[in-house]
């Protein structure tokens, strides 16, 4: 028997949110940060080098199945990630640079993200359970108005995550992975009322898991969410054809069978790799502490919609087992399972956002008006301040007042000079007064609307990012690039036939060879270079390896807002 619905909704609150006033919303999160900068530390950088060094291999096809850069293997066990990448490099025009033309093709992962979850949601929406309740005498929400609304609510929410500000304008695996987990999450809704395009989704999803290095969690979705539609169906058995649309025996197959075949594929390939690291689990660390790390990344990372996600909950509890609740709460239970016992906190984390705005969405319908007003003050008071902020350092970057504030950037990125750039300013300015234009129009009297109370953290999230990647990129840009450490390099060698180099990181190698286009060989290699790059923590082991008395120190080169990314520089002394 169906538990009573906690979501009371007129028609008049369901109107339809103007699609060109969504999709600009969507492209100015997605486009700021595409041009002006290179790949960023640490991640970024890796992952293009291995697009990168893809792109130019001409070992054949094997060398597609084996990622390499300078004999190292990714951290993270994925093929797609890269083979787009390559692939986006290779059918680039001449005059697109290669870092860029990775990018807009990640920035396309993000916009399909999007639109995934946009549709997942939608067909949630317009299950039985999850209608709002009739009245009685008419005038409730159309199933279908309703869960455009609930849809739009979603996609807002998911704009304003704030984990998903930087990680999702990344070129990393973690992105394709979030478009992979949206795709399968759509191809579960949308089986009951499709099938062809649900079913691609499913195996886009299912395949880019298992090779674009989520194997575990890809096949953990798939079988609970095969378990979980099992179930509906055995509880729903009784209902009238006529009732909703359900899954089949056959819907419930197709998920199964795409997980298992995900996995048996990860496991011929050897991608299936697990390493559970418990919180206290290593060496020094407290259980305690780490607790309260994961806890504080949890709730930053997935503000503002993570209370919302607590509050439906609460509210649809007599309805945990309808697919409309259950299905997105599993997809944030496994990426939150994956958080907490792997070393890659944030880039898990990140899979689970879709799902905490699908429940973030649901509590929309459920708000009393106090509650929906309280939710735009504190939005309206935390992005207008951190507007303010941006605004506010940037002015002292360029005219040195606030004094105190020039000095604390110059403290934190010495040796930046501030560039004065119009396009940069036109567009922030842009920026505020849309976001100015839109709390005006909030605060004022208007139809209540279902979208309405996330409109102002979609809004304030995509103004803030604007803000950092038109005023703040060049300041950001040298501090989270190699650029500057690898121009000091190049002051220092030149372009010699070869660099050897010991123990240096995934980054520094691809920093190294993009931004300077420098032929390094490893150190024990055949070939004599004239000039050695080794890390410091090299340093215990270096005359063991070579004689030192046939190379002279040179200096320390360091990336100017980071000593732990210094670089040791070596000339060999000729005999």
């Amino acid at each position: 028997m169906n538990q009573p619905t906690p979501a009371i909704v007129a028609q008049s609150a369901v109107r339809r949110l103007p699609r060109l006033a969504l999709l600009l919303l969507c492209a100015a999160y997605l486009m700021p940060g595409l041009l002006g900068r290179g790949p960023w530390k640490s991640a970024d950088i890796a992952a293009f080098g291995y697009m990168a060094e893809l792109a130019r291999s001409t070992e054949g096809l094997a060398r597609w199945f084996d990622p390499m850069l300078l004999g190292l293997r990714p951290e993270t066990p994925a093929l797609i990630p890269y083979w787009i990448g390559a692939w986006a490099i290779k059918i680039a025009p001449a005059w697109v640079h290669p870092d860029l033309a990775v990018r807009i093709a990640f920035a396309l992962l993000l916009w399909g993200t999007f639109t995934a979850t946009w549709y997942a949601v939608y067909y949630l929406a317009r299950t039985t359970q999850a209608q709002p309740v009739a009245f009685a005498f008419g005038g409730e929400a159309r199933p279908t108005d309703y869960a455009r609304a609930i849809a739009d609510g979603a996609l807002l929410a998911l704009i304003a995550c704030l984990g998903l500000a930087q990680l999702g304008h990344e070129t990393t695996p973690a992105l394709a992975q979030l478009f992979f987990t949206s795709h399968l999450f759509y191809g579960v809704a949308a089986l009951p009322y499709r099938r062809v395009a649900p079913l691609i989704a499913l195996v886009i999803g299912s395949v880019g898991m298992t090779l674009g290095g989520g194997p575990t969690v890809g096949l953990a979705l798939g079988i609970g969410c095969a378990a979980l539609l099992a179930a509906e169906r055995r509880r729903s058995a009784e209902a009238t054809p006529d009732d909703e649309p359900r899954y089949s025996i056959g819907a419930i197959a197709s998920i199964l069978g795409a997980a298992v075949l995900a996995g048996l594929l990860a496991a011929g390939l050897g991608l299936l790799q697990w390493k559970i690291e418990l919180p206290g689990s290593q060496a020094g660390t407290s259980v305690f502490g780490e607790v309260r790390s994961q806890a504080k990344l949890l709730l930053w990372f997935t503000w503002p919609a993570w209370p919302l996600a607590l509050w439906t909950l609460w509210r649809w509890r007599r309805q945990l087992t309808a697919r409309h609740v259950a299905l997105p709460l599993w997809f944030a239970l496994v990426p939150l399972a994956a958080t907490w016992t792997t070393n890659f906190s944030e880039r898990s984390l990140l899979l689970a956002l879709p799902a905490f705005a699908t429940l973030a969405a649901f509590a929309l319908p459920t708000f009393r008006r106090s509650v929906a007003a309280l939710i735009d003050w504190f939005t309206l008071l935390f992005f207008s301040g951190s507007a303010i902020i941006i605004w506010v350092i940037w002015v002292a970057m360029q005219t040195g007042v606030p004094a105190k504030t020039a000095a604390n950037v110059a403290k934190l990125a010495p040796g930046f000079v501030p560039q004065f750039s119009a396009a940069a300013f036109i567009l922030a300015l842009a920026a505020t007064l849309a976001w100015a234009w839109l709390v005006r129009w909030r605060t004022g009297r208007h139809r209540a609307a279902l979208w309405k109370t996330l409109v102002l953290p979609g809004g304030g999230a995509a103004l803030c990012w604007m803000l950092l990647m038109t005023l703040w990129l060049p300041v950001l840009d040298y501090a989270r690039s190699y650029v500057p450490q690898v121009r000091a390099i190049s002051e220092q060698v030149g372009q010699p036939v070869c660099i050897s180099e010991i123990a240096l990181s995934r980054p520094h190698i691809a920093a190294l060879r993009h931004h300077g286009q420098f032929n390094l060989q490893p150190l024990t290699g055949s070939q004599p270079c004239p000039w050695l790059l080794a890390s410091p923590e090299a340093i215990g082991r270096l005359h063991k390896i070579v004689n030192l008395e046939g190379w002279r120190f040179i200096g320390t080169l360091r990336r100017p807002t980071s000593a732990s990314d210094d670089l040791l520089l070596y000339q060999r002394i000729n005999p």
